[in-house]
């Protein structure tokens, strides 16, 4: 029989409810770590893997953006590239404006979000399949659009100017930490955010539309946020493909591939975690990388897998260890359970438990 989860329960000793099943000072230590080392990783590791490094970065920007409008807020956007495309080229538009173009990264953001909140008003009339779509119309709209200013290099493309003048090393390395910033800055953010109202909000919105709007939740006004933050967000991704690149081209910016890896490198990490787009990234490189002989067929066997994955395990590949070994790094919700039997719900006041068994 199932029961909704009160202190009554916990006071009792029936449940317990806790952040995490270990320490948040392993999280901590290790996070520092792993931060301590990829900082350092340009002096230590060889050109070629910094610039693999660099690329990972990127990918793990976008596609935790990506998974924040999915995975938590329901929206399934195939046309993400375009604030991939829209971020790259408001850097380049004010770097031809004498702007440093390390200094155009939030502006590019901010330009970003501008554009997207008149595009909120249109998308948001449309649910399911038709939204997905719509968002595709949206970045063959922007291409477009781009594609035909010869101020922005038009179909030809244009060279980023302004570039500080320095030796290629020490710009490459320069380039690296900005980019590893940016996905630090976007994992940080987006893990706060959802542990803040707004988390709540999108879990209940998650759990159940009806009985979020039906409790008061602003359902409309928290989604419109989190297409905001995540067009700003892509946007920053995009601005720092565009230093990584130099030369911009629309039909590398706004290319539907930034879309397809999202969606990819998410389904297969894990829907829904903070965790899971950054293993489905560490996936997608090793592939890339141990098949960079084979030419293309790291796609087809990444798409097997993506397909494997969504047959065998929905939840993706971080969802299914969560819950077989219950161990979550970036926990946004709460163990609920007694140390035999524990589950693992997201604070969300529509969720109800089932009692844990007396010990």
């Amino acid at each position: 029989m199932s029961a909704v989860f009160n202190s009554t329960d916990a006071g009792n000793g029936l449940l317990r409810v806790r952040r995490s099943t270990h320490s948040p000072a392993y999280t901590l230590v290790g996070s520092l770590l792993i931060v301590v080392l990829l900082s350092v990783a340009p002096w230590v590791v060889p050109a070629e893997w910094s610039t693999v490094l660099q690329n990972f970065f990127i990918l793990v920007t976008m596609a935790t953006m990506w998974n924040l409008l999915a995975g938590y807020a329901g929206m399934v956007s195939i046309g993400q590239q375009a604030f991939v495309g829209l971020g790259a080229y408001a850097t380049l538009f004010f770097a031809l404006k004498g702007v440093n173009p390390f200094y155009t990264i939030p502006l590019a953001s901010l330009t970003c979000v501008v554009i997207a909140y008149p595009v909120t008003y249109l998308l948001f009339r449309l649910r399911g399949g038709y939204f997905a779509v719509a968002t595709w119309v949206v970045a063959s709209t922007a291409g477009i659009i781009i594609v035909n200013e010869g101020y922005l290099g038009g179909g030809t493309g244009k060279l980023l100017p302004g570039m500080p003048n320095m030796n290629p090393t020490s710009l490459q390395h320069l380039i690296y930490l900005v980019t590893w910033g940016v996905a630090l800055i976007v994992v940080v953010a987006t893990y706060f955010l959802l542990r803040s109202r707004l988390g709540l909000v999108l879990a209940s919105i998650r759990d159940n539309e009806v009985s979020a709007r039906s409790a008061g939740a602003k359902v409309t006004s928290a989604r419109r946020l989190v297409f905001l933050i995540a067009a700003a967000g892509t946007g920053a991704a995009g601005a720092v493909l565009a230093l990584s690149q130099t030369y911009l081209q629309t039909g590398n910016e706004f290319n539907l591939q930034w879309a397809a890896e999202m969606l990819f490198v998410s389904m297969i990490g894990g829907l829904g975690t903070i965790e899971g787009p950054i293993l489905g990234c560490i996936i997608f490189f090793a592939l890339q990388q141990s098949l960079a002989q084979q030419g293309a067929w790291y796609l087809i066997i990444f798409g097997t897998v993506a397909v494997a994955v969504a047959i065998w395990q929905p939840r993706g590949l971080w969802g299914a260890f969560r819950d077989r070994f219950h161990v979550e790094l970036l926990p946004v919700g709460h163990w609920v359970g007694d140390r035999k039997s524990e589950m693992k719900v997201h604070r969300s006041r529509f969720a109800r438990l089932i009692p844990a068994r007396k010990k």
